[in-house]
């Protein structure tokens, strides 16, 4: 390993895919253990143990997840707790006066209005799908899960509601990359093993799965060659997926990790 890093440092162009391969899987590996959630947001919905509450809790932080990440952890803990630590009882139980007393959360350009129209929103997917599980094994593609993205807005924004809300659940279809969203289901269905992802959706798999694609993993990817096209867009992501699944079919968004904590705490 030292010295693919060594090579790594003298000239990331003359890498070879094996090499790549090799660096990247050590990273990932490296980066994908229980200490990595002290930062990360996907602590939230750790803290659950039913299926409905993960899910849930994982959705609103995803939503939420952009910006400094001690604001983002801050913040959504403290929705949790305005959902009574219990988010499935409230999304299907809740009454106008709990609603209201939803009213003074902030999160950068999400405010209460924005979270009480989620509410609503998960409310009756779930009353018409079971789980958004079923929403997504109902429109997933076999090899990837952007249209199903694509389809989610439109039915999450099916109810009547304030047009600037929509801007808080990305479309693929609209170029976005849907970097939170694509964070969220890579919680809810890579493997649980190695103590970060909640890997709760069976019905789907990890193949499917695309990077949630971010400034820091945008800018260590095109550093190892493996993204050429300059924005962080769905053209990119599309690049992006190619290049990953060639390194491992079945698992992807595995070197997601790599990827991040390279750009994040390695600032490489």
């Amino acid at each position: 390993m030292y010295s693919i890093i060594k090579k790594l440092l003298l000239s990331v162009k003359n890498l070879t895919t094996l090499e790549i391969r090799e660096f990247l899987n050590e990273k990932a590996t490296f980066y994908e253990q229980p200490k990595f959630i002290e930062t990360d947001p996907v602590q939230i919905p750790h803290f659950f143990t039913k299926n409905e509450d993960m899910e849930i809790a994982g959705f609103l932080t995803a939503t939420i997840s952009w910006g400094n990440r001690k604001s983002i952890l801050t913040n959504a803990h403290k929705l949790m707790e305005l959902l009574g630590n219990a988010p499935y009882d409230f999304i299907q139980n809740h009454t106008d006066t709990d609603l209201r007393n939803l009213e003074g959360f902030v999160h950068r350009t999400f405010n209460s209005k924005d979270l009480a129209y989620f509410i609503k929103a998960l409310q009756n997917m779930y009353r018409k799908y079971g789980d958004l599980e079923g929403f997504f094994k109902q429109f997933n593609n076999e090899n990837h899960l952007q249209n199903a993205i694509h389809y989610f807005k439109k039915e999450f924004f099916s109810l009547p509601h304030q047009t600037r809300t929509e801007k808080h659940v990305s479309d693929p279809q609209k170029n976005s990359a849907a970097k939170r969203i694509n964070m969220f289901l890579r919680w809810m269905i890579r493997d649980a093993k190695a103590g970060v992802d909640l890997g709760i959706w069976k019905s789907l798999s990890p193949a499917q799965l695309s990077c949630p694609l971010d400034v820091h993993s945008g800018n260590v990817a095109r550093k190892l060659n493996l993204l050429s096209r300059k924005q962080n867009d769905a053209k990119a992501l599309y690049e992006l997926d190619v290049k990953l699944r060639l390194l491992d079919p079945s698992d992807p968004v595995k070197y997601d990790y790599a990827l991040f904590g390279l750009g994040v705490f390695e600032k490489f």
